[in-house]
């Protein structure tokens, strides 16, 4: 007697179950791929809920799907700045005006916070958070304990990226083309500096600080003073900047690659494929991440040489990103959640 490969009284119900499941994954990976933007996003159901219109065939793939996905946490809308606290994990929800505070071990949330208009940034001092608001011309301190608002202050046009010297906070206001110095303990301006046009990024790299500016393709360096120490040509539309103990790295939204610059001189060291749309660039210890904004993926690159490591999807139109120690935590600036890597 022949035996009966589809049926269940013939084959076990687990190996069933799986076959099920592989034919239903190969199923939906035929079909063409299909754009979902962050205006229509918000009309489906969370990745791993199933709705009653559902069928078998639709839940063993949204099952399949899920299984092969990063972690991600939900926030609040169009997600975009991240910061490691020590034990928790802030993200500014630009769509929402607040912050969801995460526990970074599981990601719990811990809290929501009300900060100004359209927060697109945010930054550690040790004891505090800092928030820029691009739409309010300000930034919201936070006590990171509570969450509870210590001040806020007005700084340049459309502040959107932010950095700690150890001290002090350095404000990158994109509509001014200049950047604020706050004194961390009381708010209190030092300084406005002109850099160059659109500046969309901000590091600290232990003496100087780097700005990278959007809209002239470039890096200004300055001292803690304010000073211009150098302008260097990176590639087409910086964003993100980050340090990796020695050099520099941007990621050129609109070249698709990132630079490596020499931190002592300013030397292009190398320049190197990162997706579509790289907007943001964080350092691990030993490997620079960067967020792909127009592909939904996260590329890791030997920090030593630049060679690519794995590319990863997250969510879609990854922005921002921090590491807290273990993790690459990847705001996901299209939907209403982070990716933990």
């Amino acid at each position: 007697m022949k035996e009966k490969l589809w049926t269940l009284d013939g084959l076990h119900p687990e190996r069933f179950a799986i076959l099920f499941i592989l034919f239903a994954a190969v199923m939906w990976l035929a079909q063409p791929f299909r754009h979902v933007s962050a205006q229509t996003a918000a009309a489906r159901p969370p990745l791993g809920v199933t709705t009653s219109t559902q069928n078998a065939q639709q839940i063993a793939i949204l099952h399949w799907y899920n299984a092969n996905l990063t972690t991600q946490f939900t926030t609040g809308t169009a997600p975009n700045g991240v910061a490691f606290d020590g034990s928790s994990v802030w993200v500014c929800n630009n769509g929402s005006n607040n912050v969801t505070k995460l526990r970074a071990s599981d990601g719990t949330v811990l809290g929501t916070f009300p900060v100004g208009s359209n927060p697109l940034a945010v930054a550690f001092d040790g004891a505090n958070i800092w928030v820029a608001n691009i739409n309010s011309h300000n930034v919201t301190k936070l006590k990171a304990s509570t969450g509870a608002v210590l001040g806020t202050f007005t700084v340049g046009t459309q502040p959107d990226a932010l950095a700690f010297d150890g001290a002090n906070i350095w404000v990158a206001n994109n509509g001014s083309n200049n950047v604020t110095k706050l004194k961390a303990g009381t708010g209190a301006v030092l300084g406005t500096f002109n850099v160059g046009t659109f500046p969309a990024g901000v590091v600290f790299d232990g003496t100087n600080i780097w700005v990278t500016n959007n809209g002239s393709g470039n890096v200004t360096k300055l001292s803690q003073a304010g000073a211009v120490l150098g302008t260097f040509t990176v590639g087409s539309e910086p964003t993100g900047i980050a340090f990796d103990g020695t050099n520099i790295w941007t990621a050129n939204f609109g070249s698709n690659n990132v630079t490596e610059l020499s931190g002592s001189t300013g030397a292009t060291l190398g320049t190197f494929a990162a997706g579509s749309g790289p907007d943001d660039v964080v350092y691990d210890g030993a490997n620079i991440w960067v967020t792909d904004f127009n592909g939904g993926t996260v590329t890791k690159l030997k920090a030593s040489n630049g060679a690519t490591l794995g590319v990863f999807a997250v969510g879609r139109e990854p922005s921002n990103a921090a590491f807290d120690g273990a993790n690459i935590w990847v705001a996901n600036f299209g939907g209403t959640t982070v990716s933990k890597l």
